[in-house]
C-alpha cells in the first residue's frame, strides 16, 4: 500500500506513471481522478491505482467497496490522507511539496506507517 500525499501539481501522478512504466504498463496508464480506480495487471500481480480527491469522505469510499482492493494487490492512493481513518495499519506514505525557491523541484518525504 502507497499512500501519496501533496497538493495539486505536486507529483503524485507521476509517480506513480512511473511505477506502472516500470511494470511495463505505460500504454495502459490514465489518471483516475473521475472513475475513482484503475486497475493494471503486472506480470505477476494487479496494481489498484486511486484518486480520492472528489470524495466527501471516507464513508464514501467504503460505500464504492474501495477497502476491498487492500488485499488483492498493490493498492497507490493519491490523496489518501482524506481516507486515512479506514487504511490498514501498515503502509509507505509518500508526500510530495513543491520548492519555493524551485518550481520543477520537489520535496519528497517517504514514511513507513506502522
Amino acid at each position: 500500500m502507497i499512500v501519496l500525499t501533496g497538493d495539486l501539481g505536486s507529483g503524485k501522478t507521476k509517480l506513480t506513471e512511473g511505477i506502472l512504466t516500470f511494470f511495463g504498463l505505460e500504454n495502459e496508464i490514465s489518471s483516475p481522478t473521475f472513475t475513482i480506480v484503475n486497475e493494471y495487471q503486472t506480470k505477476d500481480f494487479p496494481i489498484y491505482h486511486f484518486d480520492v480527491y472528489r470524495l466527501e469522505n471516507s464513508d464514501e469510499f467504503l460505500a464504492i467497496g474501495g477497502d476491498e482492493y487492500f488485499e488483492k494487490g498493490v493498492s497507490i492512493i493519491e490523496w489518501g490522507e482524506m481516507i486515512e481513518d479506514v487504511l490498514p495499519e501498515k503502509y509507505v506514505r509518500i508526500s510530495f511539496e513543491r520548492d519555493l525557491e524551485n518550481e520543477n523541484r520537489r520535496i519528497i518525504k517517504i514514511e513507513e506507517k506502522l
